[in-house]
């Protein structure tokens, strides 16, 4: 059992919870970058996708649940964040997209089950709905598809220590540690202006996809949630009560239980 961290301060302390000892690292070179990954356990593949300005590391508190219940988790540092590298091109979500699947071709992965946070949900649903045969599931938690879906930014206490935190292991897994700043201008810059699918794009999504939403979310407005859920056919809107946009970190339990039903329905 994990204690909550409803506000993060151990989060922006000490970071989630250690990756196993037994994850094994690895990278393929694509498309201008270096994308770093990692597997650990054995069984139907689930891949991890981060939200923006972090890594994977933040799943910590995922990765050793998953295993215990069966399944091989995969790991994806998304370009330019963590230790992967990036170009001089500006991020899109589709970039990030075909690098996850480049990073399935090189495992020789045939279909997995996507839990993808806010950024890295995003780039899951795009797997989904590019690559369908790739995907027997998505997990889409705390993101938009369009700019639409986004509140008007506010700082609180809480996304400052999760800003820091992100800061930190930014200088110490980076091969660029001095260019934070400009890693989030970029980032921030392609959230500002990106995704842009609409609903008849939405509508021709064929995967079963779980739309989960914190019921605090500092950025995603509830109602587009329930856009998206209408939107993507056969789609299941799952609302976690009493946290944020960090629920994986605050409530690591309650999460894990949703992320493990929803497996359930789409690996079993």
């Amino acid at each position: 059992m994990h204690d909550h961290d409803d506000n993060l301060h151990r989060f922006e302390a000490q970071g989630a919870a250690a990756l196993p000892p037994e994850i094994a690292p690895g990278h393929i070179d694509h498309d201008g970058a270096r994308i770093w990954y990692a597997t650990c356990g054995e069984g139907p593949p689930v891949i991890l996708l981060h939200g923006g300005l972090g890594h994977s590391g933040n799943w910590g508190y995922q990765v050793s649940a998953l295993v215990g219940a069966g399944y091989r988790v995969v790991l994806i540092d998304s370009r330019g964040h963590g230790r992967s590298t990036r170009d001089a091109r500006p991020y899109s979500y589709e970039l990030m997209a075909s690098d996850v699947l480049a990073v399935m071709d090189s495992l020789r992965l045939e279909k997995a089950a996507f839990i993808g946070w806010s950024d890295g949900a995003c780039i899951a649903l795009i797997v989904g709905m590019q690559a369908p045969e790739r995907a027997a599931g998505v997990f889409f938690f705390g993101c938009n598809m369009d700019p639409s879906g986004t509140k008007e930014f506010v700082s609180t206490p809480l996304i400052e220590s999760c800003f820091r935190r992100h800061a930190k292991d930014y200088a110490q897994l980076s091969s660029t540690p001095d260019d934070f700043d400009a890693f989030v201008a970029a980032i921030s810059e392609m959230m500002r202006t990106q995704p842009n699918y609409l609903a008849d794009q939405l509508a021709t999504i064929r995967v079963p996809v779980a739309v989960v939403q914190s019921e605090h979310d500092e950025f995603i407005k509830p109602e587009y949630a329930e856009y998206l859920a209408r939107s993507i056919p056969g789609a299941e809107l799952r609302i976690l009560r009493g946290v944020s946009h960090f629920a994986p970190l605050q409530r690591p339990d309650e999460f894990n239980s949703v992320v493990l039903d929803f497996l359930t329905t789409v690996l079993r």
